[in-house]
């Protein structure tokens, strides 16, 4: 089957394995956090693939720049959620460690 530009981008694929990573992650969770932090963690997750995607078919430069910073400001807002998380006592140090270095990989 042949494949959409943007599933051939290193960033993108690295977007969507992070997006698994957290919502398995998220599934531990307690559950009253289920509309609050984990909603808000999967939201931003999905974004960043969803917004590589949709840039790479824009026209011009200047709008796939512009969704290429929202999909970074999303990895952004992921890392300031998992912190929150982490010093909620629901993610190990490891797991946001595991998440740190996925989203430096991706801005690479």
């Amino acid at each position: 089957m042949a494949k959409f530009g943007f599933e051939r981008l290193d960033v993108w694929q690295n977007a969507i394995a992070l997006t698994v990573k957290l919502y398995k992650i998220t599934e531990t969770f307690p559950k009253e956090e289920v509309y609050n932090l984990t909603s808000q963690i999967r939201g931003a997750a999905i974004s960043v693939s969803s917004n590589i995607a949709e840039g790479n078919y824009r026209d011009s430069a200047n709008d796939k720049a512009r969704f290429i910073t929202i999909a970074y400001g999303s990895v952004m807002e992921i890392y300031n959620q998992m912190i929150v998380a982490n010093k909620l006592g629901y993610t190990s140090e490891d797991d946001l460690s595991v998440i740190r270095n996925d989203i430096l990989l991706m801005a690479k």
